[in-house]
């Protein structure tokens, strides 16, 4: 989404910028995404989310989404909601598709299965990196992230690491929170993109969650709203599995996609109490196993409120800009719009790039 935003608002102002796409298909993992662009409703939320984020960026992501989603809808992006269905949050829901599609009428030309190669000594040229992450590198993911065991990868199967790589290259420095990821405890089976969103498990709120040892490491009635750090705390257990134990009152609540029955029901690893590994609590009816899978990383490249990438003296690398997950720091500590950010700060990169 950076990418497609940066270039379209490239075009805008009269730039005639050259997309090019690692991947065979544009949209990276907005297209899979469920298309809602939000943020908290209020800045001091945002702070008190994601407490160890960047304030700058967070500032600048919080007064320039309106805009930006205001530009969204004037390219033909459409919108399928205008509301995100949480209380501490606004913003709006685009069909990806739909969404993917606007910005490709304006972004231009994209030059697909067309990684950028860039060493230390090429300037000269404004270069944004917005590769997604390196959720898709599994070197990458066990020397930052340092999971317990390989995740899965719940994203587009191209977000590798290359702007991380190639800011690294250019002297860049990163920011905190490169052991941060966004993700969902899914389901432990293997799965592919219409997988993502039915196999996710997002009731941790309402189960006791054990891991393969048969110990109680996560307070359900601690998990956060987004349950980001259950996912989290999830990757460090043993082969970064989990059991989820309901009894019959949990299965009864409702969650986002129905009642934690019917997600129970659904999934794929469940078990009768009687056949886990250890003895369940008193009341258990039922058990659920999931794995850890990564969305995205957080941590990333360190930039300013300009999108410029900076080096370990703050001081911007010439011609060197970030947005999108390649740019971190923003949400670290807790949870926010990955697409939000990506739409700022892709089009303040253009607008920084050209001015």
């Amino acid at each position: 989404m950076a990418g497609l935003c940066a270039a379209a608002r490239a075009r805008e102002l009269g730039a005639l910028p050259t997309v090019h796409e690692k991947g065979t298909r544009a949209g990276g993992s907005m297209l899979l995404s469920s298309g809602v662009i939000w943020r908290y409703r209020r800045f001091e939320e945002f702070r008190a989310q994601c407490p160890t984020g960047d304030e700058r960026l967070q500032r600048l992501v919080f007064e320039g989404l309106d805009e930006g989603l205001e530009w969204l809808e004037s390219l033909g992006a459409p919108v399928v909601a205008r509301e995100t269905g949480n209380p501490l949050t606004s913003g709006l829901r685009f069909d990806p598709a739909g969404l993917t599609e606007a910005l490709l009428r304006v972004a231009g030309p994209v030059r697909f299965e067309q990684p950028v190669t860039v060493t230390v000594t090429d300037t000269g040229v404004p270069l944004l990196l917005a590769s997604g992450g390196f959720q898709g590198d599994a070197e990458l993911v066990e020397r930052y992230v340092r999971p317990a065991a390989p995740m899965r990868v719940r994203a587009n199967p191209w977000s590798a690491g290359d702007g991380l790589r190639i800011g690294l290259e250019r002297g860049a420095a990163l920011t905190a929170g490169l052991d941060e990821f966004y993700g969902r405890n899914m389901a432990d089976v293997d799965f592919d993109e219409p997988g993502f969103v039915p196999l996710a498990q997002v009731y941790g709120r309402q189960a006791r969650i054990f891991n393969e040892r048969g110990e109680e490491f996560f307070d359900h009635d601690q998990v956060s709203w987004s349950e980001l750090d259950l996912v989290q705390a999830t990757a460090h257990q043993p082969n970064a599995r989990a059991w989820y134990l309901l009894d019959e009152r949990a299965l009864d609540e409702r969650v986002r996609y129905g009642t934690v029955r019917d997600l129970v029901v659904a999934a794929p690893t469940r078990s009768d109490p009687g056949e886990l590994p250890f003895e369940p609590p008193a009341g258990t009816v039922a058990a659920v196993r999931v794995a850890a899978a990564i969305t995205h990383t957080i941590g990333g490249l360190r930039v300013d409120e300009r999108a410029r990438v900076l080096d370990e003296q703050d001081r911007p690398v010439d011609g060197l800009f970030a947005a999108g997950v390649d740019a971190g720091g923003i949400s670290t500590g807790g949870y926010a719009s990955g697409l939000a950010s990506a739409l700022v700060l892709g089009r303040t990169a253009a607008e920084t790039a050209l001015s």
